[in-house]
């Protein structure tokens, strides 16, 4: 999926949907999503430059750059203000908070980008986009998917969670629990049949909690 001619696609992305690629003005120059192909992406939209909400998202995310580049993730920025309004707000934050912006934030000023990824929600607002992250894979499927309203910030450490999350899934087929953290326990996926889920429950390596709910530690790297 593409975003052609300034045309919103007819049907919003959803989770494991591949995600639109777009062609953008950014604080680091026009910008494709697919230039960053091979890697992962964060994705996520503002409502505006220099509000009070915003600014402090942007030196958290500006502060934890490091944690999202040892997980592979480019964090890239989007809101409907100008490449101007951008940039004299980096460098007000910069100065100010003392943090540097160091990844792309593009100027959706057609709102090309923010409707193709639903980002803009009737009644939240006419024009600015709610805050919402797209958690983007290498293959540039759309792989998990938060909203916010304008009035509420976002937790930097569920994020990078979400993305470890993902990707601890991906490398060992397991799934992750309710708050899981790196270094704790995964969770199996469920016996498919009858033979199956007599062997899981004989396996005394897991921890078990039924036949249906099994824990395992993964070896440690």
């Amino acid at each position: 999926m593409s975003i052609e001619n300034g045309a919103a696609p007819r049907s919003l992305p959803r989770i494991n949907d591949p995600a639109p690629d777009f062609e953008a003005k950014s604080t680091q120059g026009v910008i494709h999503l697919s230039d960053y192909k091979g890697k992962w992406v964060m994705l996520f939209s503002h409502p505006a430059d220099f509000t009070p909400v915003c600014s402090t998202e942007f030196i958290q995310f500006a502060r934890r750059y490091a944690d999202f580049q040892a997980l592979g993730v480019q964090p890239i920025g989007v809101s409907v203000d100008s490449i101007f309004s951008h940039i004299a707000w980096m460098r007000n934050l910069e100065q100010n908070a003392k943090v540097k912006v160091q990844f792309p934030v593009v100027a959706d000023l057609d709102t090309r980008v923010s409707q193709a990824y639903g980002m803009i929600h009737p009644g939240a607002s006419d024009t600015a986009p709610v805050r919402a992250v797209f958690f983007i894979d290498p293959k540039q499927v759309i792989r998990a998917i938060l909203y916010y309203p304008q009035s509420t910030g976002r937790s930097v450490d569920e994020i990078l969670r979400v993305f470890e999350a993902l990707q601890t899934t991906d490398a060992y087929g397991v799934s992750t629990p309710a708050d899981w953290k790196h270094g704790q326990n995964v969770v199996l996926p469920p016996p498919q049949t009858q033979a199956d889920a007599e062997k899981r429950v004989a396996d005394s390596s897991l921890k078990q909690h039924d036949w249906f709910l099994a824990e395992k530690e993964l070896a440690k790297k």
